[in-house]
C-alpha cells in the first residue's frame, strides 16, 4: 500500500506541475513574463523533486528559456535551452530557444549550429530554413566585413567630404549656423523630428564629426561639479523612443546652462526613432558641452546595433558610411561620470573583482568595441542582485553583484551611492542595496509591450538626495519597435 500511495503522490505532483506550466503559458501569452518565469520555475522544481518526470519535461525548460529571452536574461535563457537539449536531444524547440539566446548575445556562429540541427531534422520546414538562411548570411557577412576592415586602415571620419554634400533647394529642415549648433537649430530640429521630417545629411555628418572630435578629448571617467543650489537630472535608457524623450524635456525643461542633464547610455536600438534620439542628444551635447553629458551603454556597440535596429535604421535613413561613423563616435563615449566625487553613474554596474577604484576606471582604454570580460564589460553589462556576493550574469555577459559588493565599493571610493540603468523597472526606477544602488530606466512601455513607467532622477548639489519623477508613455507615430532590426530578431521576438 505504501508503494501505491507514493505512486499516487508522484502522479499528483506531475499533474500539478503540468497545471502550473499551463498557467505559466497563460501569463506568457499575456506578456506577463516575470509571472510566467515564476510559474515555470515552480513547475520545474516540483518535477525535479520527484523521481518521476513528465514525458515533456524538456518543454518546461524550453518555455522558461523563451520567457527569459523576453526579459533580456539571455544567460538564463541559454542555460535553460541547453538543459532542455540535455533532457531530450531530439527536442527541436530546445535548439530553437538556444539559437535565440545565442543570437541575442551576438554569438552568431553558435546560433547557426543550432539552426543547422533543426534544418537537418526538418528539411522541408520553411520557418527553420528561413532562420538558418538568415543566420548563415549574417555569419558570412561578418566574415567578409572583417576581411575588408583589415585591408582598409583609414577611419571613416577621415574619408568624409562634407563640402561635397550640397543642400537641395527644396530642403526645409533646420540648418547649422556657420557650422555650429544653436538653440534655435535645436528647437527647429525637435519640431522637424516631431513631424517625422529629416535632418540633411550634411548637417548630420557635421554633428557626428564635431561630437567625435570633442569626445576624443574627454576622459573615460568624467567628473561633474554641481553647485549647492543647482538641479541636475540623470536619465536612463531611451532606446529610440523619441516621443518619450521629448516628454522628458516637456516635464523637466530643455537642457540649458542652468538645467544640466546626464543621459546614461542605451540611447538607441529597439525603438524605431533612434536616429532622431541620437541626433537630438548629440546636438545638445555640442550646444552645452559642459552641462550635457552622455555615458556609453551596452547598446552603443556594433553587435547590438546590428541586431536590434540602429544600424538598419541609419542605413535606411542615411547610409552604410554613416552607420560606420556612428561606431567610431560611440567608441569615444565616456564610460562613467562622478558627481561631486560622491555619486558614480555608469550604465551597467559593478565589477567581477574587489578593490576596483575610480583611478582604475579612469585608466580603462575605451576606444574599442566592448570586450566580453573585464572592467569595461562589467560597467556596461552588470546588474545588482538581492543575495550577497556575486553570481553569473542572467544576461550571459558581465556579473550580478550583491549589496555587500556595493557597500565595499562605495566605502573604498568614498562615495554616497551609485546610479545605473540597463534594466526595465515597473516604476521606472528602483532603490536597492540599502539605497546605495539606484536604477533609473527612462523608456516607458518599453518596446510598446512591457507596460512599465519611465523615470528620471533630479539631484541638488548640496545634499545629492535623489528625487524621482515617473511618467507613462506618450503616443507616437504608427511605426513599430524593431522596425529596422535584423530579420532574425523579428522572427524570435
Amino acid at each position: 500500500m505504501n508503494g501505491e500511495c507514493k505512486l499516487d503522490y508522484r502522479e499528483a505532483d506531475i499533474t500539478h506541475a503540468e497545471r502550473m506550466k499551463e498557467e505559466a503559458n497563460v501569463h506568457f501569452s499575456a506578456k506577463r513574463y516575470a509571472d510566467a518565469i515564476d510559474y515555470y520555475s515552480k513547475a520545474i522544481a516540483m518535477c525535479e523533486s520527484s523521481s518521476t518526470k513528465p514525458h515533456n519535461f524538456a518543454a518546461y525548460y524550453a518555455n522558461r528559456s523563451f520567457a527569459h529571452s523576453k526579459t533580456e536574461a539571455y544567460g538564463y535563457a541559454l542555460a535553460d535551452a541547453t538543459k532542455a537539449i540535455q533532457l531530450d536531444p531530439k527536442y527541436l524547440k530546445g535548439y530553437y530557444r538556444r539559437a535565440t539566446a545565442y543570437m541575442s548575445l551576438g554569438k552568431f556562429k553558435e546560433a547557426l549550429k543550432d539552426y543547422e540541427v533543426v534544418v537537418k531534422a526538418l528539411p522541408n520546414d520553411k520557418d527553420a530554413k528561413g532562420k538558418y538562411t538568415e543566420c548563415n548570411k549574417l555569419v558570412k557577412r561578418l566574415a567578409f566585413e572583417k576581411a575588408i576592415s583589415v585591408e582598409d586602415t583609414k577611419s571613416v571620419s577621415e574619408q568624409i567630404d562634407i563640402e561635397s554634400m550640397n543642400i537641395e533647394n527644396d530642403y526645409s529642415g533646420p540648418c547649422l549656423n556657420d557650422g555650429k549648433v544653436t538653440l534655435e537649430f535645436m528647437k527647429e530640429l525637435i519640431k522637424t523630428y516631431r513631424e517625422q521630417g529629416k535632418l540633411h545629411k550634411r548637417h548630420a555628418y557635421k554633428i557626428l564629426l564635431d561630437v567625435k572630435k570633442y569626445l576624443e578629448k574627454q576622459p573615460t571617467l568624467v567628473h561633474i561639479n554641481i553647485k549647492s543650489d543647482e538641479k541636475f537630472t540623470v536619465c536612463g535608457d531611451i532606446h529610440g523612443q523619441y516621443y518619450d524623450l521629448l516628454n522628458i524635456f516637456e516635464l523637466n525643461g530643455l537642457p540649458s546652462d542652468t538645467n544640466p542633464y546626464l543621459f546614461n547610455g542605451d540611447f538607441v536600438d529597439r525603438g524605431s526613432f533612434s536616429v532622431e534620439c541620437i541626433f537630438t542628444l548629440f546636438g545638445f551635447k555640442l550646444l552645452f558641452p559642459d552641462k550635457f553629458f552622455m555615458s556609453r551603454g551596452n547598446h552603443e556597440s556594433v553587435t547590438m546595433n546590428r541586431m536590434y535596429g540602429f544600424e538598419g535604421e541609419v542605413k535606411s535613413k542615411y547610409s552604410v558610411e554613416m552607420a560606420n561613423l556612428f561606431t567610431e563616435v560611440y567608441n569615444w563615449l565616456p564610460l562613467a561620470h562622478c558627481i561631486n566625487r560622491r555619486v558614480l553613474v555608469m550604465h551597467g554596474g559593478l565589477f567581477s573583482k574587489d578593490n576596483v577604484t575610480l583611478k582604475d576606471i579612469e585608466n580603462i582604454y575605451r576606444n574599442r568595441q566592448p570586450p566580453e570580460e573585464g572592467l569595461m564589460c562589467d560597467m556596461l553589462w552588470s546588474d545588482p542582485q538581492d543575495a550577497p556576493g556575486r553570481s553569473p550574469s542572467k544576461r550571459g555577459v558581465g556579473v550580478q553583484f550583491g549589496p555587500d559588493v556595493t557597500k565595499t565599493f562605495v566605502e573604498l571610493n568614498n562615495l554616497d551611492y551609485i546610479i545605473r540603468s540597463h534594466e526595465v523597472k515597473a516604476n521606472g526606477y528602483e532603490e536597492a542595496h540599502d539605497s546605495k544602488c539606484i536604477t533609473v530606466f527612462s523608456a516607458p512601455n518599453y518596446c510598446d509591450t512591457m507596460g512599465n513607467k519611465g523615470a528620471f532622477i533630479t539631484l541638488e548639489g548640496q545634499c545629492l538626495k535623489p528625487k524621482f519623477t515617473t511618467y507613462t508613455a506618450v503616443p507616437h507615430p504608427p511605426v513599430k519597435p524593431l522596425m529596422y532590426a535584423n530579420s532574425l530578431v523579428n522572427l524570435f521576438c
